[in-house]
């Protein structure tokens, strides 16, 4: 048997929606046919320190689009763990997550100059979930994504499982 790989999946939430594009991904993980070769681990950004994305073999990271961007906890997560993950991580696979309210490119986009940085290798086109909120009041809301996109992120995490159980990445 292979020794186990680590899936780290970072993500930030306000409403609720990120949160749960990120525990459907973690199923899709965990119910993928990996047997108990890949740890799935679900953190906050908050909480996440360079220490565990060095200890990660591959990431996924998952935020909300505030303001056309991706959040300001998540972007401090980056600002934190950028420099002492530098060049220690590079050719690791990632994927992202982004809970829009119109568009989630731009986050998606900084995100992936993030990651070009840091020579990770992206294993999926941006996972980009809209809910349509546009007034202060929607874009407060707590959010429910739909089984459907829910659906895909744990299509997603399956991906991300395998191909680590796999050792294509």
């Amino acid at each position: 048997m292979q020794p186990q790989k680590t899936l780290l999946v970072v993500y930030y939430s306000v409403t609720s929606g990120t949160e749960q594009m990120a525990h459907a991904l973690i199923k899709g993980a965990k119910d993928s046919d990996t047997e108990g070769r890949v740890l799935a681990q679900l953190k906050l950004a908050a909480e996440t320190s360079a220490n565990e994305v060095l200890a990660a073999d591959a990431y996924v990271f998952a935020t909300p689009e505030n303001l056309g961007a991706v959040s300001g906890l998540m972007k401090d997560f980056f600002d934190r763990c950028y420099y002492p993950a530098l060049e220690k991580i590079t050719g690791r696979a990632y994927a992202t997550m982004i809970c829009a309210g119109s568009d989630g490119h731009n986050a998606a986009r900084q995100i992936e100059r993030i990651t070009t940085g840091w020579r990770l290798r992206a294993v999926a086109d941006p996972l980009i979930i809209c809910t349509h909120a546009q007034t202060a009041e929607e874009i407060l809301r707590p959010k429910t994504i739909s089984a459907e996109d829910l659906l895909r992120c744990e299509e997603l995490g399956s991906l991300m499982a395998n191909g680590l159980a796999l050792g294509v990445f």
